[in-house]
This record gives C-alpha cells, sequence and structure tokens, in this order.
C-alpha cells in the first residue's frame, strides 16, 4: 500500500472556484477533508464605516456593490430601513416596481450562480446559456437607470423613476448589419413593461433547457446527492436563510412570512427541499427561477393598468424632477439641501430585512438624529453560510468542497463587508 501523508493545502484565494478571495485552508487525509477553515478579510470593503460618515442618501450606490449579483435587492434593505426611520412609505406602484425589479435581481442571481456552480463542477455549456438571459435582464437595469449592474434605482420614498416608454435600440455598426440589427430590435420596439413581458413568455422554455442539461444528467447528480446533507434543525441552529435553508426542508420566506412591498399581493409558492443536500438546493433554486417568472407577469399586469406617481411628494426627502429643478428656484434649492446635507431622521434604530436570493439581507441603522447613521451593520446572507464550511465538507472529497461552495452561492462583497 502507498502510504498516505496528512498535509495542508490552500484552496484560494486566486482560485477559480473560490468565487471571490475565500481563502481555504484544507487538512487533508490523502484526499478526504478532515477539517476545513475558512479565512475572510483579503477584500474588506468597509462599507459599515464609510456610510458613517456620509448622509443616508449617498450610502445608497454602496448596497449595489455588496452583493454585487443581486444589487437592487441589496438597495431594497437598506431604503427600507431609512423609510422607517423616517416614518414614510412609497406609493403604491413604486412597490410594484421593487417588487418586479426583486424579482428581476433574483433571476439574475440565480443564473450566475447556475452557470458558475455548473462549470465548478465540471459542465460548461449551462454557463453559455445562462448568461444569454442575462444579458436580456441587464438591459432591462440599463433601461430604468442608465447603468446594466451598480443601478442605485431604489430611493427612500419610491424609486428614481418611472418605467421608460421605450426600449434603447442596437445600432448598426460595421460588425452588426441591417438583416442582424432588426432581428435585435424585434422585442425592442414596444416599452421596457412589453420587452420583460416577451422575456416572462420565453423564460419558462429556456428553465427547461437547464434542467434537460443538468437536473437527470448523471454525473451532476453523483457530483450533488448526498454532499454536503444539513439537517432542519442544524440548518436553524447555524443561522441559514434563503435556499440554503429551504433546500433542507424549512419553509421560511420573508416574502411570506414577514411581507413586504407587495409581495402580499402576488400569487407565488415557496419550493422546499426534502434531503438537504447540494442536490436540493439546485431544485429550489431552479423552482425559484419558476416563481419570479409567475411574481414579475402579475407585477406586469398591474404595472400596466394603474398609473401613478413612483415616489413621495414631499421634497424633503425625495428630489425634485429634472424639469422642476431648471424652472422653479425653491426645487432647485430642495435639491441642493437634499444632495449636500441629506435629511435627519429621528433619533431612534430600525432594522429591515429583505429575502434576498441568497437569503436573508437586513440593515440595523442606529439614527442620532444626525444626516448620517451613528452605526450602520449589515446581516448579509452569505456569513453565516460560509461559517458553516468546515461541518459541510467534513470526511467529503477535496473535489466536493468546490460543489459546496457552489451551492452556498458565496459572493465576497457582502462577506467582507
Amino acid at each position: 500500500m502507498p502510504e498516505i501523508r496528512n498535509y495542508t493545502l490552500n484552496f484560494g484565494p486566486q482560485h477559480p472556484a473560490a468565487h471571490g478571495v475565500l481563502r481555504l485552508v484544507l487538512e487533508m487525509d490523502g484526499e478526504v477533508i478532515e477539517r476545513a477553515d475558512p479565512h475572510i478579510g483579503l477584500l474588506h470593503r468597509a462599507t459599515e464605516k464609510l456610510a458613517e460618515s456620509k448622509p443616508y442618501n449617498q450610502s445608497i450606490p454602496y448596497m449595489d456593490r455588496l452583493d454585487y449579483v443581486s444589487m437592487m435587492c441589496n438597495e431594497h434593505g437598506y431604503v427600507r430601513a431609512i423609510e422607517k426611520l423616517l416614518g414614510i412609505e412609497a406609493p403604491v406602484r413604486a412597490q410594484y416596481i421593487r417588487t418586479m425589479f426583486d424579482e428581476i435581481t433574483r433571476i439574475l442571481n440565480h443564473l450566475m450562480w447556475l452557470g458558475t456552480h455548473a462549470l465548478d463542477v465540471g459542465a460548461m455549456t449551462v454557463f453559455l446559456y445562462a448568461f444569454r438571459e442575462r444579458e436580456d435582464l441587464m438591459d432591462c437595469y440599463e433601461a430604468v437607470s442608465g447603468a446594466r449592474m451598480h443601478a442605485a434605482y431604489y430611493r427612500p420614498g419610491g424609486v428614481y423613476r418611472d418605467l421608460p416608454d421605450r426600449m434603447p435600440q442596437y445600432q448598426a455598426n460595421q460588425w452588426v448589419t441591417g438583416r442582424d440589427v432588426s432581428s435585435r430590435n424585434e422585442t425592442r420596439q414596444g416599452s421596457l413593461l412589453d420587452f420583460i413581458e416577451d422575456f416572462t413568455n420565453r423564460f419558462p422554455n429556456l428553465v427547461d433547457e437547464y434542467e434537460t442539461l443538468l437536473t437527470d444528467n448523471r454525473i451532476w447528480k453523483q457530483r450533488t446527492v448526498g454532499i454536503a446533507v444539513v439537517s432542519p434543525e442544524r440548518a436553524m441552529q447555524l443561522g441559514f436563510t434563503g435556499p440554503m435553508l429551504r433546500g433542507s426542508g424549512v419553509e421560511w420566506d420573508l416574502r411570506k412570512k414577514q411581507s413586504y412591498a407587495v409581495y402580499d399581493k402576488v400569487d407565488f409558492d415557496i419550493p422546499v427541499g426534502k434531503e438537504g443536500d447540494c442536490y436540493d438546493r439546485y431544485l429550489v433554486r431552479i423552482e425559484e427561477l419558476r416563481q419570479s417568472n409567475r411574481i414579475i407577469k402579475q407585477c406586469i399586469e398591474w404595472l400596466r393598468n394603474n398609473p401613478g406617481p413612483v415616489v413621495l411628494d414631499g421634497y424633503k426627502v425625495a428630489v425634485p424632477s429634472r424639469g422642476e429643478m431648471k424652472d422653479d428656484m425653491e426645487s432647485l434649492i430642495h435639491h441642493f439641501k437634499l444632495f449636500t446635507e441629506g435629511y435627519c431622521p429621528p433619533v431612534g434604530e430600525a432594522y429591515a430585512a429583505v429575502e434576498a436570493p441568497k437569503g436573508e439581507f437586513g440593515c440595523y441603522i442606529v439614527s442620532d438624529g444626525a444626516n448620517k447613521p451613528y452605526r450602520l451593520k449589515i446581516r448579509a446572507p452569505g456569513f453565516p453560510h460560509l461559517a458553516a464550511m468546515d461541518e459541510m465538507v467534513r470526511g467529503h472529497m477535496l473535489a466536493d468542497v468546490v460543489a459546496v461552495i457552489g451551492t452556498m452561492d458565496v459572493v465576497f462583497g457582502e462577506i467582507d463587508r
């Protein structure tokens, strides 16, 4: 028999499957893991500290950069906490727009997760399929905010602006000529809502394509079934949320249990796993793609039939429109004061959480009556998941570490905030 040595292995921080700057110190017995020690701290964005040095509204763009795959959901958690402190509520149309974009963000996140998880485990095609659909949704982000990723679209009291009536069109250039351009612009002839509606009609068949590639694929099942099993009781003890908790069989979703925005007015189901392994967590997220599609369809229907304001009227919190600002001296003063001083919430504290694609994303703000937070604490969903790394991979093989990191869906911007 060959002699099997115990040794310590550095997994990351520059490993392609480490999803960011995760450094795992693995103690191995041959190829079996005896202990895994996750090290974080190689990114450290200092978002919480930075937020204490600037007015409330100037920290909204920082939220996009935490979990940089679910941008608007992060903004939603922060903006809701500010609204709680100020005692205000966004108009109903803004709430529907937020709900719709939260779900667009969930699909964006899960497509990124699906592509990279499959790629880590060795299936390359899914990655290309998933990014094809992400492209359309990135265009929706760009249409409302001007940015494909870091939108800064949600504001205390509503959203930055209403949904546009026209989608940007592709232009002919030296690489793409007439016929190709017109076929690309086929779905872009109407408003943003028309474009999203066309996407929701196509999307269920596209999810079927992903499932054809993976769900019954025997190699995929060999790599994920029975890997990193977490019991429902243990998942709750470890502080799991989102698909990690639901994959273990606990039916907990903030959109249903502590409803916010207009989730109590739309119809959807909470997918739940049975075994608590990597395969169940995969199935839960696949079903979430379909449920998000359902929610978006309902929001589109409501938004078509109910025009109205998308931000509060009070200029003490919300910014006047560009037109008013250029014509009216008082609006110009409000605009200037809002962007230089901001607003001063009353003394107190508020915690607001949203069901982000990865789990519960919460912001806890302490106000001392000044125009900047006395303290901001972010509850990132990925942090407790990563803390369970040792428990989940112990006794598994080295190749399974990659599948476990994939199933957690970690993004380091929020973990090392």
